[in-house]
């Protein structure tokens, strides 16, 4: 006879099969009880003005990896520094414009090429995007190098879609 304050096992005296896995354990409370509930983190601590340029300046050249890290940089330092704020709307905008223009670049050359047995895609689709991406890396590592130096750094053909 079993005891009544045991729980019933429906395995009890079956052999456990090759390769079976045995059933997960029930989570238990931890020892203090269940877990306080976190308290609001205060306010990022606004940037020095070292820290302010370095941000400002890696958004730029973040412009060479496509425009991930010039929007990430934004959104994370945007309040926290009103250079950083400023020269990373302007390489997100830099970077929304080419990739707009590289987009545009692609579909012109895929219509083209269509017509030109392949010959338009690649003026179009392989010449000028790699022209582009040239154009990209010197307009991304100028403005590097200008916010680094102290300054502030305007693409010369830029659309502001941030403002």
């Amino acid at each position: 006879m079993s005891d009544p304050n045991q729980p019933n096992d429906p395995n009890a005296g079956v052999p456990p099969q090759p390769g079976a896995v045995p059933p997960q354990q029930p989570y238990a409370q931890p020892a203090g009880g269940p877990q306080q509930p976190y308290a609001p983190s205060a306010a990022a601590a606004p940037l020095d003005a070292a820290q302010d340029k370095q941000w400002a300046a890696f958004a730029h050249l973040g412009g060479i990896l496509w425009f991930l890290p010039s929007l990430i940089i934004w959104l994370v330092f945007k309040d926290r520094g009103r250079l950083t704020d400023q020269e990373a709307k302007e390489a997100l905008n830099w970077q929304i414009t080419w990739i707009i223009a590289w987009v545009a670049s692609q579909v012109i050359g895929i219509i083209i090429g269509s017509f030109t047995y392949g010959v338009g895609y690649l003026l179009f689709g392989l010449l000028i995007p790699w022209a582009l991406y040239i154009v990209n890396l010197v307009f991304s590592i100028l403005g590097f190098v200008r916010v680094n130096g102290g300054g502030t750094y305007r693409y010369p053909v830029n659309f502001r879609f941030i403002k």
